[in-house]
């Protein structure tokens, strides 16, 4: 218990002390997993995830004729691969919606995200009795790589007005991630635990997201309901940060960057091979791109197939 801890402390603090994202949770930011479905062998799923943004706000969060309300929406093909007891693989084919209106006009872009692969490697797998109760534990550690498979569009500069590069299908570079997923769970009662390091590359028109870290912390609880239905309710918090985006290796980019941190509420069903869950997520505190944008609620839903 204390090695498993003491691992998953370590990993968080060397990717906290880098700080480092495109504006956090939009456009081409999030890569939220939390509680995945308890399966074998593998599973395969459909993913919806909704997010809200509003941009171009002036000192202390007032509005104007600039201000830009945005939607952006992800149905993501995902699933998951047991390889051995020691392997684990995961992979997201995300389809985005991202909308964005003001004053009345709006605009639209509809199309595939970028796909990404995780590897992982189990470090820790431990059961034993705590007087009568079964304490289990697991640990995964491993890596992945996020492709350029959706559509980047340089942003177009206007004269005294900064723009948050959000508003986009994929970010047009080959990026890498470092994760880690620790649960630990006593009986019926347990904590999930998610953490991703996302360092970006810059893409060919020479822009670059910051490196991007997220981690979530959720508590649950699974019911038995029936002989076959089991439900978990789940309560907990996400947390992003990230550096500043770079343009020519040389220019900050001021409206990008920052942190925010969500309370997370859902529930897991499993019904034999079916799984399925959901969660809400309203923000409880951030600083975006220099409180020229505000994150607004998000949501998750998901249908998955155990096999």
């Amino acid at each position: 218990m204390k090695r498993a801890v003491f691992l998953i402390i370590f990993f968080i603090t060397i990717v906290y002390e880098s700080r480092a994202c495109d504006i956090c949770g939009c456009g081409v930011g999030s890569y939220y997993i939390g509680i995945l479905p308890d399966f074998k062998k593998r599973f395969i799923g459909i993913r919806y995830q909704y997010k809200t943004l509003r941009t171009h706000l002036g000192p202390a969060g007032t509005t104007s004729y600039l201000t830009t309300d945005e939607t952006y929406q992800t149905a993501e093909l995902w699933g998951g691969w047991n390889i051995g007891r020691r392997f684990r693989v995961l992979g997201f084919v995300p389809v985005n919606f991202n909308g964005r209106s003001n004053q009345g006009v709006s605009q639209h872009k509809n199309g595939l995200g970028d796909i990404a692969v995780v590897g992982y490697y189990q470090l820790l797998d431990k059961q034993q009795t705590v007087g009568r109760k079964l304490l289990v534990q697991s640990l995964w550690i491993g890596g992945g790589i996020k492709l350029p498979t959706g559509r980047y569009e340089p942003v177009e500069k206007k004269e005294n007005e900064e723009t948050p590069n959000s508003f986009q299908l994929g970010t047009g570079s080959m990026d890498f991630t470092l994760n880690a997923m620790y649960d630990v769970r006593l009986m019926d009662f347990g904590i999930n635990a998610n953490v991703s390091y996302k360092i970006n590359t810059a893409n060919k028109y020479d822009y670059q997201y910051g490196n991007k870290f997220t981690a979530n912390v959720l508590g649950y609880y699974k019911i038995k309901v029936a002989q076959q239905l089991t439900v978990a309710p789940n309560v907990g918090l996400l947390y992003e940060t990230a550096k500043k985006d770079t343009e020519d290796k040389r220019f900050t980019m001021d409206v990008s960057g920052g942190y925010a941190l969500l309370a997370t509420a859902g529930a897991e069903v499993s019904y034999k091979n079916i799984a399925i869950g959901g969660n809400f997520q309203p923000p409880v505190s951030q600083q975006l791109a220099d409180m020229r944008v505000k994150s607004g609620n998000r949501a998750m839903v998901h249908v998955t197939y155990l096999f």
